[in-house]
């Protein structure tokens, strides 16, 4: 019997649907110097953001029988995938599952910043009355930049289409057919003309933030930035400068440098919209990220 360990939580009917199939589930949390260990009882790993696979747990790992990690969402960062590769265990992840769900949060946070909606939420419960302080903005006719053109992306251009938005972006693999709707530009000209710039790329640990001091001194005065892609491809230093400074109108951070963020400034900043990381975080969600691991699980083992 194949042997199956979940230690950041999974769909409840997709976890009976593996021990239906003859799998044995176990659902348990490890300390990162216990991991490695136990992990070599096991054939199969599921993890989402909380659980790190990095070198010395892989190497413990490879004294048993581990051959595949799964990653219920989309950004791997949080798995060393090249060395689990090296030493013959697969490495892979949902990328379907959730797009819609980010997209759509994305689209929250932004609506949160144009209205106020953060901000007059918690002053409201301190017995406040700002009516005429939160003088927000429509985002209808607004020019909504997206860094990263991928299935996250697509999804959130459509909406903002759909709600009157210009949709322009940019993507290191270039334009994207069947998209002529949208215009394709550089980075720079991204930064300069939109009003609100939403990021949808992986994070690239050597080369770091993508947007930095250098990039806020480039973008449109008053402009909003929402960053529900991975802690780090913003600067978190830069971003609260711009801020602070009034380059930037508002900013909505799902994604941290360090999770659990200890940035207290950054999160009760009153320009900023934050959430704990729940991009994928909806019942549909969760759903189809256990049906798309249940097959590739079944899939590997036939």
């Amino acid at each position: 019997m194949y042997r199956v360990l979940i230690t950041d939580g999974m769909d409840q009917v997709a976890i009976d649907e593996l021990k239906a199939e003859g799998f044995d589930v176990v659902e348990k949390f490890y300390a990162p110097e216990e991991l490695g260990a136990a992990l070599q009882d096991f054939d199969v790993l599921v993890v989402r953001s909380a659980t790190k696979v990095r070198k010395p747990i892989i190497d413990e790992a490879v004294k048993g029988k581990l051959k595949l990690v799964i990653r219920g969402g989309v950004g791997v960062d949080n798995i060393d995938v090249a060395y689990a590769l090296e030493k013959g265990i697969k490495v892979t992840n949902t990328p379907n599952a959730s797009s819609a769900s980010v997209a759509e949060l994305a689209l929250a946070h932004m609506f949160a910043l144009a209205r106020f909606v953060n901000i007059s939420n918690v002053s409201m419960r301190q017995g406040k009355w700002d009516k005429k302080k939160y003088e927000g903005i429509e985002i209808f006719g607004k020019t909504l930049g997206l860094i990263g053109f991928g299935r996250i992306a697509k999804e959130l251009a459509k909406r903002a289409d759909a709600l009157g938005m210009q949709v322009i972006y940019t993507d290191i693999v270039g334009k994207a057919e069947g998209y002529d709707k949208f215009e394709f530009c550089t980075l720079e000209e991204l930064l300069k003309k939109s009003d609100f710039i939403s990021l949808h790329i992986p994070l690239d640990k050597e080369k770091g933030a993508v947007i930095g001091k250098e990039q806020f001194d480039i973008i449109k005065q008053g402009a909003y930035i929402i960053n529900c892609a991975r802690g780090g491809v913003v600067c978190e230093k830069a971003l609260l400068e711009a801020l602070n400074n009034g380059k930037l109108s508002g900013a909505a951070v799902d994604v941290f440098e360090e999770e659990p963020t200890k940035n207290e400034e950054l999160i009760n900043h009153p320009k900023v919209s934050c959430t704990p990381h729940i991009g994928a975080q909806t019942v549909e969600a969760q759903t189809r990220i256990g049906e798309e691991i249940v097959t590739i699980i079944s899939e590997f083992f036939k």
